[in-house]
């Protein structure tokens, strides 16, 4: 049951993401042709006001169609049509037309060629498998030729539609760690935080709250916590030593300019939640921290290190279902992680992914017209190729296991 709950939670912020896609195009008026909860095939659907919404047959996350995301070519035409022309020659003169209109920009001429290049295919009778393909590619190059297709609109439109997607998953980051802090964690705490190195905290104090039980005794900003009680901790035992405590006295021995020092007692208080204004800040906090790790992350890797801090979809449900055994608050903590991860994920500059597809937005808004899609592919191959490395590595690091694994 636990990995079905955490396979939902990956689904679940695939669907936020393509949810953003689709209603921005909505509102921008890009109106998508189809909305799935699952992939396609589909299990069932139905059509309304020019949308077809569906339940897929594969149930990871969600799936919309955006119209003509790439500047139609007359190259396209042979694609599509190549085999229904040698099954039936006499549609050679409407295929061949389009293609003209599309190489010559006229794409009102290019669209009615298309109707009538579909008229005459009606009357005649090819094969199933042609019949489909003339369907298929007739549907896709009317939504290239259409006045709301992707590649027609206006720079800011399309930055807009693919921004929403890795943009919804942040907002939904930033809603599940605020939605953390409001309900507290129960244990005790002294209102500190210790300075991360790598995927482990140190001794070191990152932060101290304001009005806070440490901040009462006097621990500061840059101390180096050494003894609690007079006993020598390592970093793993600090939060455990102060959640044990139950609000009994805690005095704190730390490390300050080179000189130890012992702090006033403080009583650990418990961790009840926030309100929604300071709760709201926090996770700004968190949101910002955790951006500044994956950033870091990823530029180890281009220098040749933080290879074992990639993960695979396999890691990250297993992640989620060791989270779902501590608690809900732990669960919705990872979701906001794993949502965060995968905004950020997305606007790196690589196609297919969003940024790159916003990045060759920007470009053909400075230089006025679109890219050719031979470009596209040519840059698409190469990002598949980076996004399939990224992968493995990452499912190599979660079937390698690790220490004591």
């Amino acid at each position: 049951m636990t990995l079905l709950v955490a396979i939902a939670g990956l689904a679940f912020l695939i669907l936020i993401h393509e949810a953003g896609h689709f209603l921005t195009a909505l509102a921008v008026g890009m109106r998508p042709r189809k909305f799935y909860l699952g992939f396609p095939p589909p299990l069932v659907r139905a059509t309304r006001r020019g949308v077809e919404y569906g339940i897929g047959l594969i149930p990871l996350g969600g799936y919309v169609k955006i119209p003509g995301m790439f500047r139609p070519a007359a190259g396209d035409l042979g694609r599509w049509f190549g085999r229904a022309v040698e099954e039936e020659p006499s549609l050679r003169r409407h295929v061949e037309a389009a293609a003209a209109a599309v190489e010559r920009s006229d794409f009102e001429t290019a669209r009615a060629d298309l109707d009538r290049l579909e008229a005459a295919a009606a009357e005649l009778e090819p094969t199933a498998t042609t019949r489909r393909e003339l369907a298929r590619g007739i549907s896709e190059l009317r939504d290239s030729l259409a006045p709301d297709a992707y590649w027609r609109q206006r720079s800011w439109r399309r930055i807009a539609v693919i921004f929403a997607g890795p943009g919804t998953n942040a907002l939904l980051a930033i809603v599940l760690f605020a939605g953390v802090f409001m309900v507290g964690s129960g244990d005790y705490r002294l209102g500190f935080s210790l300075k991360p190195q790598g995927q482990n905290a140190t001794r070191v104090v990152d932060s101290v709250l304001p009005n806070d039980p440490a901040a009462g005794a006097g621990l500061r900003a840059g101390d180096r916590i050494l003894a609690i009680n007079g006993v020598l901790v390592s970093a793993n035992d600090i939060a455990s030593t102060i959640r044990a405590s139950r609000g009994k006295p805690l005095r704190l021995g730390v490390e300050r300019g080179g000189r130890d020092v012992t702090l006033p007692a403080a009583e650990a208080r418990k961790d009840e939640g926030q309100s929604a204004p300071s709760a709201f800040w926090s996770s700004l906090k968190v949101t910002g921290e955790v951006t500044k790790q994956i950033g870091v992350s990823l530029g180890n890797l281009v220098h040749g290190q933080g290879r074992k801090e990639i993960s695979s979809p396999v890691g990250i449900v297993r992640g989620s279902e060791q989270a779902i055994h501590e608690g809900a608050r732990d669960y919705l903590s990872v979701l906001g992680l794993i949502s965060l991860s995968l905004a950020l994920l997305n606007l790196l500059p690589l196609l297919p992914l969003d940024g790159g597809h916003i990045a060759f937005s920007i470009v053909e808004g400075i230089r006025g017209r679109a890219v050719a899609r031979a470009v596209y592919e040519r840059t698409s191959a190469i990002g598949i190729a980076l996004v399939v490395l990224l992968f493995f590595i990452g499912l190599t690091n979660d079937l390698g296991g690790g220490p004591g694994g």
